[in-house]
């Protein structure tokens, strides 16, 4: 996770208010804003990757694809974060400008600085929806995809991808082979 921002402690709606009016984008937990760092190029790869994917698999679906610009709300840890790719197939979030509350589905693309986080506080917070239904991490340097599936008794089970492996989303009954997420990734 990036560092604080010179910021002080804000109210969700303050922060609201503020990151409305900055050039960079920033994440909100309990107060707290945190500065969002520049992504690699093969970060925006597999991001580009997923997202066209995903939006030719919702086709016909009631669902919709949203990317890094798109804020979740998480109530229950007073936060907002910017996942790099998720899935909303709620019809409020259809009508929501800047802020999504039903994710079924977040992506994350890990970095070296982000990949701790992004697996043990962002994810603690994230399960905290009770829409959400899938985790799913892809980490460009060791081309690795895991998926964290949340079972009908509340469990959040591990399924790992390797190279010529087909991932299963079901939460949105989809399907992405493994080398269409590292299509263009050195």
């Amino acid at each position: 996770m990036v560092l604080p921002a010179e910021v002080p402690s804000l109210s969700p709606e303050e922060y609201l208010n503020w990151e409305i009016t900055q050039t960079e984008k920033h994440e909100y937990v309990a107060g707290e804003v945190f500065a969002m760092g520049g992504a690699s190029r093969r970060h925006v790869t597999i991001t580009l990757n997923l997202s066209v994917a995903l939006d030719e698999a919702m086709t016909g679906k009631p669902c919709r694809v949203y990317t890094a610009d798109m804020k979740v709300e998480i109530a229950a840890k007073r936060s907002y974060f910017y996942p790099d790719v998720f899935i909303t197939c709620h019809p409020d979030d259809h009508r929501a400008e800047l802020t999504m509350r039903h994710p079924v589905l977040v992506a994350e693309i890990l970095s070296p600085s982000t990949a701790a986080y992004d697996r043990g506080d962002k994810f603690i917070a994230y399960r905290t929806l009770s829409t959400l239904k899938e985790y799913l991490l892809i980490d460009p340097d060791h081309q690795q995809v895991e998926l964290f599936r949340k079972g009908a008794d509340g469990l959040w089970v591990l399924h790992d991808f390797a190279p010529g492996q087909t991932v299963q989303l079901t939460s949105v009954d989809a399907e992405i082979a493994w080398e269409r997420l590292f299509h263009n990734v050195d």
